[in-house]
């Protein structure tokens, strides 16, 4: 997700997953998605087209949403037009909320802004603001609006934050990360990981850890997305070498205030290293005690530490 005033999450790194392992990497196609408007909707900018290969592109502003459904024809595109419907209105419901939204949730109507706060509150009492679940909470809405009768499996990238919809005989394989010897995950129907994300230091969002990346696996996409960020934040340790700033400095309506975010990481040497990934991979472990998660992996610099994830299907390379 682009770094923009509107919306946006905590704790999301420029680095992120790739779409799942069977989709083709494909340019945008001039087709807009059939429909009233053309694939603009009325009173809305968002923007809905087909990708070359089936998948359906979403955009508007600062959210950008990869999906793809499998099963009938006609069903899917069915539920590709529900999804585009949906879609359309999503920015204008969070922006509307966003002042509570940044603080705790409190009050808040919208059904998307709802499932962010429910998905941050067993974080709490740490700091975590509705808006480390925005990606993910997004996605599952989205499709929920894709999935229908005819479709057998579904999911819903947005920026990398995954919600993925599986018939119990279905299976998804989907990329994890570029890094540290796990390169994809197999999610299975009967398996209960319904949701991936990622979060880390670098590029778009802010993070108050050192974690090149964390990507958490969960029941719903909203909760990892919670997770993440706060696994991520826990990958940490005081190292004269960590550049930090006030996220309000580098972005005036940041969720984050005065808090001091991470800008510049040296390289850290294996004692320090071990240091932050098992200070995060505690917090990863007492979350998958608690049910919040289902497993996790952390990248640092080469290194990786893996909480959970050995009781599904991985692969390396």
């Amino acid at each position: 997700m682009a770094r923009m005033s509107s919306v946006r999450e905590s704790g999301r790194p420029d680095w992120r997953p790739q779409p799942p392992a069977n989709l083709p990497r494909t340019a945008l196609a001039k087709e807009p998605l059939p429909g009233k408007g053309g694939g603009a909707y009325p009173g809305s900018t968002a923007i809905a087209a087909l990708l070359p290969g089936g998948r359906l592109h979403l955009q508007h502003g600062p959210i950008d949403i990869v999906a793809e459904a499998f099963g009938e024809v006609s069903a899917v595109r069915a539920g590709y037009a529900r999804a585009a419907a949906r879609f359309a209105t999503v920015l204008e419901e969070l922006v509307a909320e966003l002042p509570a939204l940044r603080t705790d949730g409190a009050g808040v109507e919208g059904a998307i802004a709802r499932s962010m706060t429910a998905a941050v509150a067993p974080f709490r009492p740490a700091f975590i603001t509705p808006m480390a679940a925005v990606a993910g909470a997004v996605a599952e809405h989205v499709l929920a609006a894709l999935v229908g009768t005819g479709i057998t499996r579904a999911y819903a990238n947005n920026g990398g934050d995954i919600a993925v919809w599986l018939d119990r005989d279905e299976s998804l394989t989907c990329a994890l990360a570029v890094t540290g010897g796990i390169d994809r995950v197999t999610l299975r129907g009967r398996d209960p990981v319904r949701g991936i994300a990622t979060s880390g230091w670098r590029g778009r969002s802010f993070s108050l850890g050192v974690a090149d990346a964390v990507t958490v696996l969960a029941r719903t996409a909203a909760m990892a997305d919670a997770a993440a960020t706060m696994i991520a934040n826990a990958v940490d340790l005081d190292h004269p070498g960590i550049v930090r700033r006030p996220a309000r400095d580098l972005q005036l309506d940041s969720d984050l205030g005065d808090r001091l975010v991470t800008v510049e990481v040296p390289a850290f040497s294996a004692q320090d290293r071990a240091r932050a990934l098992d200070a995060g991979l505690a917090a990863a472990e007492a979350f998958r005690a608690r049910g919040l998660i289902e497993g996790a992996a952390l990248f640092l610099q080469g290194e990786t530490r893996v909480s959970g994830i050995s009781s599904l299907e991985v692969t390396g390379g």
